[in-house]
C-alpha cells in the first residue's frame, strides 16, 4: 500500500470487490454487493469524494453494480486493458491528479501493477478499503452542498461532454446553445466554507497551491477578508442546462493605490473548458481599470499542475517579465489599453445590464 494526500476518486474493481463473486461467472443469476464496500460507497460519497470502476469485464457489468450497489459511478473502465491505463484514463476525463485517486482491488498482481505504475495511487485490498473512511486520506477537512452533490455534478458533465462531441459549432457556440451562465458576486459569510474547500482541493485552476498564501485561506483568512475594506472576496457560480455547478470558483482581490492584486484566484477544475476563467479575468481588468487602476497583478506559483491556470493568464494579456526566480512569479497587465469584452452568459458587479449576454 502507497500513500498519497487526500483523495478525490476511488477507482474500485468489480469482481469479488464490489461484487460478492465474480460476474461473468455468474450465470443467470450476476452477484450481489458486497454489503460492507457498498456501506464504504455511501459513506464516502457523502463526503464529496467520487467513485469509479477500472474491471476486466464487460460494460455490463459496471451497469449491474450501479444497479446492486444504488451508486452512480463518475466513470467506468470495462475492458482488458491494465489497471494502470484504466486510471490514467479516468483521471483524464474527471479532470483531476492521478495523485488524488485510491484503488481497491482484491488481485494482488492488479493492486502491484497500479503500484508500480502509478506509484502516487493510494492503493487498497477490499479489507483496507472496508477501514479507510476513518483514514485522514478519505476525510476532507470541509464537506460542503456542493461536495456532497459531486457525483451528480460529474454525471451532468459526461451528458454535456457527449452533447458538446455531438455538435456541429465552435466551442463558443455550443456553450451559448447550452444556456451557460457564469455568475460573479461578492462574498458572504455564507459562502466561505466553499471558498475554503476550493482553495485546499483545487491546483490545476489555483494561484497559490502548495505556496504560503494558499496554506493560510483559512475559514477565518476569509471571514477576515469579508469585512476589510481594502480587500474584495468574490465567488464564482455557473449552470447551464445540464446542471447547477454552485460555487466553482473565487478570487482575493487587494486594493493598492494605482494597483489591484489578486492574492488568491482559484477555479474549480469542473469549470475547465467552459469559458469561465476567461470570463473571470476579463471582468478582472475591466472592474479594475473603472476603478482608477493602472496595472493589475496576479502572483502564480508555477508548479507543473496549474500550466492551465498560466496558459489562461497568458492568453488574457498578463505577463511574468521575471518568471523563474524565487518565490511566486507575477503576471501583471497595463490597463491603458482596450478592455476585453466579456463573453457571453456573465453577470457581474459592475457591469452595465445585458453585459456579457
Amino acid at each position: 500500500m502507497t500513500r498519497a494526500g487526500t483523495v478525490k476518486c476511488v477507482v474500485w474493481d468489480i469482481d469479488n470487490t464490489l461484487l460478492d463473486g465474480v460476474y461473468l461467472e455468474s450465470g443467470d443469476q450476476p452477484p450481489a454487493a458486497d454489503p460492507v464496500l457498498a456501506g464504504v460507497l455511501a459513506q464516502l460519497g457523502g463526503r464529496g469524494i467520487l467513485h469509479a470502476l477500472a474491471s476486466k469485464n464487460p460494460p455490463e457489468a459496471a451497469a449491474h453494480t450501479a444497479r446492486v450497489t444504488g451508486w452512480q459511478f463518475a466513470a467506468a473502465e470495462c475492458g482488458w486493458d491494465s489497471k494502470s491505463a484504466a486510471l490514467a484514463r479516468i483521471a483524464a476525463g474527471l479532470g483531476i491528479g492521478i495523485d488524488t485517486l485510491a484503488f481497491v482491488d482484491d488481485d494482488p498482481y492488479e493492486r502491484a501493477e497500479v503500484g508500480s505504475a502509478l506509484p502516487q495511487v493510494l492503493v487498497l485490498s477490499p479489507e483496507e478499503a472496508a477501514e479507510a473512511a476513518g483514514w485522514p486520506e478519505f476525510s476532507p477537512p470541509v464537506v460542503t452542498a456542493e461536495a456532497r452533490g459531486r457525483g451528480q455534478m460529474y454525471a451532468q458533465r459526461q451528458r454535456r461532454q457527449a452533447a458538446g462531441r455531438a455538435f456541429a459549432g465552435t466551442r463558443e457556440a455550443f456553450l451559448r446553445a447550452a444556456g451557460t451562465e457564469v455568475t460573479i458576486a461578492a462574498a458572504t459569510s455564507a459562502d466561505v466554507p466553499r471558498l475554503h474547500e476550493l482553495a485546499l482541493r483545487t491546483r490545476q485552476f489555483n494561484s497559490a497551491a502548495g505556496q504560503p498564501a494558499g496554506g493560510e485561506a483559512t475559514q477565518e483568512w476569509f471571514t477576515q477578508l469579508l469585512s476589510a475594506r481594502d480587500h474584495d472576496v468574490v465567488t464564482v457560480r455557473l449552470r447551464d442546462t445540464f446542471g447547477d455547478d454552485g460555487v466553482v470558483g473565487g478570487c482575493v482581490i487587494a486594493h493598492e493605490p494605482g494597483t489591484w492584486t489578486v492574492p488568491l484566484l482559484m477555479m474549480s477544475c469542473r469549470a475547465m473548458g467552459r469559458g469561465v476563467i476567461d470570463a473571470v479575468l476579463a471582468w478582472l481588468i475591466r472592474q479594475a481599470a473603472r476603478a482608477g487602476a493602472g496595472q493589475l497583478r496576479i502572483p502564480c506559483t508555477a508548479n507543473t499542475r496549474n500550466v492551465p491556470l498560466r496558459l489562461a493568464l497568458a492568453a488574457a494579456g498578463l505577463r511574468a517579465p521575471h518568471a523563474g526566480g524565487p518565490g511566486p512569479a507575477v503576471y501583471q497587465r497595463d490597463l491603458s489599453g482596450t478592455l476585453p469584452a466579456l463573453p457571453a452568459g456573465v453577470r457581474a458587479p459592475g457591469e452595465p445590464p445585458g453585459e456579457g449576454q
